[in-house]
């Protein structure tokens, strides 16, 4: 215990040393938000693939996903590598880049209403990222909480005013700037955590053919291709994971913000490789929670027999993971979900201030005014996504599924079809918007599970704006 809290105390003081380092180097809106468009593609690419993996895919996802296929959930690993990260550096990270500069745009929200001419949008799309990232920055507090809980023993509500109140130190002082410096840092940590899960888990259990021949015994669909719950389910995983982040403002932001092209070259294939390594040594770990753990040796992650999906990787980690070095199991996922968490907050709050209120309410808002509120509106969404973490309104996997499911669903088709076309209209672009966020949270009201739900919001939203466009074609006049 004395280690862990050293540990954690250096782990503290380096994340504000970073954040005293960005604050210094903040001087605008555009320093705050987008570290002055002048981050190089190592930083990028880190930043890029913290945000994306946080303490939602170590404590909830792979635990989740790992009981219920089995191996099969190295599927949505290979998925959110080669579609959710190479692809969309590829496809379109240059394409990002240089649209930026031509619209003169820093979000998203931005983005659609110079491509459409569309203020509706551009206030529809604001308010989503408002409403839906409060629920998914709270999973990953509930994440960190339980982890912290499970390793100090200290109460949930205490675990979670303290990572609450650490986040909004670290990220108010230096914002973009400090993120992309310490997720360097966080990227190292958490690459040396998983080869070290890794190798805790195949020695605990004296290697992969004895995981595998166990799990076969357990269930011979634990090690198919496809496992138990079937092909659709698995299907609706890696879409709503992989195809999302063409979509998702926290990561598109990074591409506003990376030096050059060349640049993005080099970041494509250094974060591809840090998603395989993190992805598939995660989902891995979660396909062998059958094999370590049951209800008679783990009572813990069970409540009457069934698994408690958010408390199985918890556990995994305390009984797999020698002491020595179950402190480092803790700052991976402390540091995957620091750089989300920060990366969330500081997209919500640009959608506050840069979309809403210089974009509505003060047009004529000077530069100091805005990097302000942004620190007071960051400070205001963690509050909001910490009450939200207390009730723990649902399983870490459900609150993901609708979060991701709902930005997936208003993004997806309107910036995809905006990015690299120019006949889809704006009636088009709104009604993909729309119909594919109300299809998906009509869905999740019935009954349907998230990540469906947000699986078939996403592709309506795909679909839908080239429908409309051919009914209610662009003005030929149309800029």
């Amino acid at each position: 215990m004395a280690l862990k809290i050293i540990v954690l105390s250096i782990y503290g003081l380096m994340v504000i040393f970073f954040g005293v380092l960005g604050l210094k180097k903040t001087k605008s809106f555009e320093d705050f938000f987008l570290g002055g468009r002048n981050i190089g593609p190592w930083m990028t690419a880190f930043t890029y693939g913290t945000a994306y993996f946080s303490a939602v895919l170590f404590i909830g996802f792979a635990g989740n996903i790992g009981w219920g296929f089995g191996l099969s959930g190295l599927w949505v690993a290979l998925g959110n590598s080669l579609i959710g990260v190479f692809c969309v550096w590829w496809l379109i990270g240059p394409k990002i880049r240089i649209m930026s500069e031509e619209y003169k745009v820093a979000t998203m929200p931005e983005f659609l209403e110079k491509r459409f001419d569309s203020r509706f949008l551009k206030l529809f799309a604001s308010i989503a990222i408002f409403v839906f990232f409060v629920p998914y920055t709270s999973a990953v507090f509930m994440g960190l909480s339980y982890l912290f809980t499970s390793n100090f023993n200290i109460d949930y509500t205490l675990a979670l005013v303290l990572m609450g109140g650490f986040t909004a130190i670290y990220l108010v002082l230096g914002g973009y700037k400090s993120m992309t410096m310490i997720d360097v840092v966080f990227g190292i940590i958490m690459t040396a955590g998983v080869f070290i899960l890794l190798w805790s888990i195949l020695d605990k259990a004296d290697g992969m053919a004895n995981i595998i021949a166990k799990l076969k015994e357990i269930n011979p669909k634990l090690v198919k291709s496809v496992g138990p719950p079937g092909f659709w389910p698995l299907f609706s995983l890696v879409f709503l994971t992989s195809v999302a982040p063409f979509g998702m403002p926290q990561l598109i932001q990074k591409f506003y913000a990376i030096k050059d092209k060349r640049s993005i070259r080099i970041g494509m294939y250094a974060s591809t490789g840090f998603a395989l390594i993190i992805t598939g040594i995660a989902y891995f770990t979660g396909a062998t929670t059958r094999f370590f753990l049951s209800p008679e040796t783990t009572p813990a992650a069970f409540s009457n027999g069934k698994p408690i999906v958010d408390a199985l990787m918890p556990e995994i980690i305390a009984n797999v993971v020698p002491g020595s070095l179950s402190v480092l199991m803790l700052l991976l996922i402390l540091s995957a979900s620091m750089s989300t968490l920060a990366a969330l907050i500081l997209i919500s709050s640009s959608s506050v201030v840069k979309d809403l209120y210089a974009g509505f309410v003060n047009k004529g808002s000077d530069d100091r005014r805005l990097t302000l509120l942004m620190r007071v509106i960051s400070a205001v969404f963690i509050l909001l996504a910490v009450i939200l973490a207390y009730f723990k309104p649902a399983t870490i996997v459900s609150i993901l599924g609708v979060s991701w499911g709902a930005i997936g669903a208003v993004f997806l088709g309107p910036f995809i079809w905006g990015l690299f076309t120019k006949w889809v209209s704006k009636t088009g672009a709104i009604a993909g918007s729309v119909f594919g966020l109300g299809i998906c949270m009509f869905l999740y009201l019935r009954g349907v599970s998230s990540p469906q739900a947000g699986t078939i919001g996403m592709m309506v939203s795909l679909a839908t704006p080239p429908l409309i466009s051919l009914i209610f074609p662009r003005p030929k006049n149309a800029k």
